[in-house]
């Protein structure tokens, strides 16, 4: 059980850590967080929670894995490499296209509660 404890705590010092020292982690964080506080604004469905947790879910798993490649690749290759530069940059591009498909799911779910929204208030 004390095993259990410590691997959480090692876990939660992680996410810390990408919290203090990574500016595009803590952006996905806010971002998530207004999705959310929309999310109970608009009053959206079931589905359309998973759908939006699920994609706040993978844009912040993304976001560690990134952290994480960079920050191995900076310890094994501390001087330029090419092929280091583009293990960093696939794993950038994975954040991207999370975060893209984050961006179409959402605008897919409000888009057309905020169109009815400015509707009913013209």
């Amino acid at each position: 059980m004390k095993r259990l404890i410590r691997s959480f705590g090692f876990a939660f010092k992680g996410l810390g850590y990408a919290a203090k020292t990574q500016p595009n982690f803590r952006f996905h964080l806010v971002a998530g967080t207004i999705a959310v506080i929309l999310g109970l604004l608009f009053q959206i469905s079931t589905a359309e929670w998973l759908w939006l947790t699920a994609c706040i879910a993978v844009v912040l798993i993304t976001e560690l894995l990134n952290t994480s490649l960079e920050t191995l690749t900076d310890l094994v290759s501390p001087t330029y490499n090419e092929k280091a530069g583009h293990v960093k940059d696939i794993a950038a591009g994975a954040v991207v296209v999370a975060a893209l498909f984050a961006l179409i799911t959402g605008i897919v779910i409000f888009l057309p509660k905020i169109i009815l929204l400015i509707r009913h208030a013209a």
